[in-house]
């Protein structure tokens, strides 16, 4: 019987990233699939963080950083110069390191992007995307009876999750996670790792993380940056049980970075 591989979301050809002439990432391929959950690892520095932020043309608010190769979204370049950043930017979303509510109230930060893209025309409408959004986050509960609260006066994961319903309201197919947990505790780091395995079911996660439990605990594939190369990418249980390279056991194992 033959089993029909899943379409690649984004596939990396021969990537290298440039600010100014220090190249960050060197010949990176890669094929990241729908609905699972890679994450990207390695030592501080390693072009971890500068890849992911290629995947939605964050780096381009960088001045003199240049891409060459090609990133494919569905098999269209993101890096045409026609392609359309806004919507690159509904399509893959990003959570950051530290939470980044906005001063202003739960409702309004899920409301905010889809009323900048005008995804609603009424407020029933919007407030459906709101509840929905903060359903998804695992938030809901929390906080449906203050929605009119400042999100600033929240718990830094109830913030982390707030900031995931605000991505989740514009309707992406991917979300990007860069260090999501590094900022909260134990106990906020789990749910939100239940969220990940949850969300998985809808959305293509790519997660950095400098936590190796974590990428083994939650991911499906796996790869090691060294010095902006990419020095192995597979299944998860591949990386961490069998590595075809002596550099990513020597990682895995605390011998190096």
């Amino acid at each position: 019987m033959t089993v029909t591989q899943p379409t690649s979301i984004f596939t990396v050809r021969a990537l290298d990233f440039y600010y100014g002439t220090y190249r960050a990432l060197s010949k990176i391929e890669m094929e990241i699939l729908p609905k699972q959950v890679t994450a990207l690892i390695g030592p501080s520095g390693c072009g971890k963080s500068t890849f992911l932020r290629c995947l939605n043309r964050m780096n381009d608010t960088i001045h003199g950083t240049r891409v060459e190769g090609q990133i494919l979204l569905e098999g269209e370049d993101i890096y045409a110069e026609d392609y359309n950043v806004t919507l690159l930017r509904q399509r893959v979303g990003m959570v950051f390191q530290k939470p980044n509510p906005f001063p202003q109230s739960v409702y309004d930060n899920v409301a905010f992007g889809p009323r900048v893209l005008h995804l609603t025309s009424s407020k029933a409408e919007l407030d459906e995307i709101v509840e929905n959004s903060l359903r998804r986050a695992s938030l809901w509960e929390d906080v449906k009876d203050s929605l009119d609260h400042n999100a600033l006066g929240f718990s830094l994961g109830q913030q982390q999750r707030l900031c995931i319903a605000r991505v989740l309201a514009v309707t992406p197919g991917v979300i990007l996670m860069d260090e999501s947990t590094s900022a909260l505790d134990p106990v906020a780091t789990l749910h939100i790792e239940e969220l990940i395995a949850e969300l998985k079911q809808d959305y293509t996660i790519v997660i950095v993380t400098h936590n190796m439990q974590q990428a083994a605990r939650v991911s499906d594939s796996t790869g090691l940056f060294w010095l902006g190369e990419m020095v192995e990418f597979s299944r998860t249980e591949n990386i961490f049980t069998n590595p075809r390279e002596e550099l990513t056991e020597a990682y895995l194992t605390g011998r190096m970075g």
